[in-house]
């Protein structure tokens, strides 16, 4: 009797795998870093809000540095501009996805889209409010 997965196939039945899988061992780790720079690259040539939060990141992580509080507040306050900047590619990419499936209006594809959106809101809410708290900390010192 041949063993069978959590889906009940052979396991000696072989998936297809994309002819784009990533290599193994260093070459992975290599070829991971490009693929990282090249999406980089692409959100800021292509995305205007992602480009806009980079821009305002890169602002917010000056202000930090010269702010006159503790290390953990510096790491919080550049740490959640950081995760706006996840937030807003994860977004981009799920744009991407659901416009390569189809350009038509459909509500499972709105969806998508307004639940990227209100996740780069979230963030960016979580954001402003730990800077509110550090500088209304270091104000009200």
């Amino acid at each position: 009797m041949l063993a069978a997965n959590d889906n009940g196939q052979n396991m000696s039945e072989r998936q297809p795998v994309s002819e784009f899988k990533s290599k193994s061992g260093v070459r992975r780790i290599f070829a991971a870093f490009f693929y990282s720079i090249d999406g980089l690259l692409a959100a800021i040539r292509s995305e205007h809000a992602f480009r806009q939060e980079l821009l305002l990141a890169a602002v917010a992580a000056v202000v930090a540095l010269l702010l006159p509080v503790s290390a953990l507040e510096k790491l919080l306050l550049i740490g959640v501009m950081v995760l706006v900047l996840i937030v807003e590619l994860l977004n981009s990419a799920v744009e991407a996805v659901v416009d390569r499936v189809s350009l038509e209006r459909h509500p499972l594809s709105k969806n998508a889209k307004d639940f990227g959106s209100a996740a780069v809101l979230l963030a960016l809410l979580l954001a402003g409010a730990a800077w509110a708290v550090v500088l209304w900390r270091w104000w009200s010192a």
